[in-house]
């Protein structure tokens, strides 16, 4: 059983470089009771590749949860809301926001 469900989507984006890619993390129940983490990764639109990690103990499943998280902040990915936040207004007036 899961006390807390655990679920991020973060990117990736660079136009200089074409780069735009997506990095998911979850931690969901498996049928027999133990816990996974559950990678999903690749460029934007794309399905990407998945890797699935079996843990015994919830608490297994979180420690490598945040340490990919801060590997990934590293790199450079970010939350959705926080790319938006930062990205330059275009196709607006500016004066106007």
């Amino acid at each position: 059983m899961i006390a807390q469900r655990y679920s991020l989507h973060i990117e990736r984006t660079d136009a200089l470089k074409n780069m735009a890619r997506y990095y998911a993390l979850s931690i969901e129940p498996t049928l027999f009771g133990d816990v996974c983490l559950v990678r999903r990764w690749g460029r934007i639109g794309s399905r990407g590749r998945t890797m699935v990690h079996h843990f015994a103990r919830e608490k297994d499943a979180v420690v490598l949860f945040l340490d990919l998280l801060l590997q990934k902040k590293r790199r450079g990915y970010r939350p959705l809301s926080a790319r938006a936040e930062t990205a330059p207004l275009v196709g607006r007036n500016r004066d106007a926001a």
